[in-house]
């Protein structure tokens, strides 16, 4: 992949006070919102427009992991992501341009 970004989600980050006691781990939802965060800026995307297609969540991580994330944007307009800690790979998945984002929120539902 591409584009190379290291990501370290902090010992303090509150996620980790109930996502284990004597066992913190980092819930996948912050991991997701965090690797969606930081796509955005080293891609120089709009902050609004993209949802995840797919996630799979490989291994925890913990407090203060250092990981990196692999990205690359496809012919098609998503973007395809890995995330490891050293050799271990941690979550992969892909982004896709929202649909919704380029149309005007009525109220009305297509049918």
């Amino acid at each position: 992949m591409g584009n190379i970004t290291t990501l370290t989600i902090p010992a303090q980050h509150p996620a980790f006070e109930g996502h284990f006691p004597d066992a913190p781990i980092l819930p996948g939802v912050v991991l997701l919102d965090e690797t969606l965060h930081a796509v955005q800026l080293a891609a120089r995307l709009s902050e609004h427009g993209w949802q995840i297609a797919t996630a799979k969540f490989l291994e925890p991580v913990r407090p203060g992991e250092a990981l990196t994330l692999r990205h690359e944007r496809l012919a098609n307009g998503s973007i395809r992501f890995a995330l490891s800690s050293g050799d271990r790979p941690v979550a992969s998945g892909m982004l896709i341009p929202s649909a919704q984002a380029d149309e005007p929120d009525d109220g009305h539902q297509a049918g």
